[in-house]
């Protein structure tokens, strides 16, 4: 999945877009030298055992990814195929005015 992320960030760059991480792994460490590795260029945040931020979210299966527009509204969730998230992404940018 990393791969087809990152292809897709590079090909939107500029563009009012990102990817955001919400890591939920029990052991911080080594995770920043894994993200260079897989060339995870997006935030991510560290919620570890916590779960807050999965909680709130409903999020019950990983990887559970949301597309979200610029009010903040959700226009998909799930376990989204990469080309899924891809048209999902690219139709909400179609939509969105360039900014000044």
């Amino acid at each position: 999945m990393i791969p087809a992320q990152r292809k897709l960030a590079e090909e939107l760059k500029g563009k009012p877009f990102t990817f955001l991480g919400i890591n939920s792994d029990s052991d911080r460490s080594g995770l920043k030298e894994r993200f260079e590795k897989e060339g995870v260029t997006w935030p991510q945040i560290y919620e570890g055992n916590s779960r807050a931020i999965s909680e709130k979210w409903n999020v019950r299966a990983y990887p559970t990814l949301y597309v979200i527009d610029q009010q903040g509204v959700i226009r998909k969730r799930g376990f989204l195929p990469e080309p899924e998230i891809a048209k999902a992404v690219k139709e909400l940018l179609a939509k969105t005015p360039d900014a000044p």
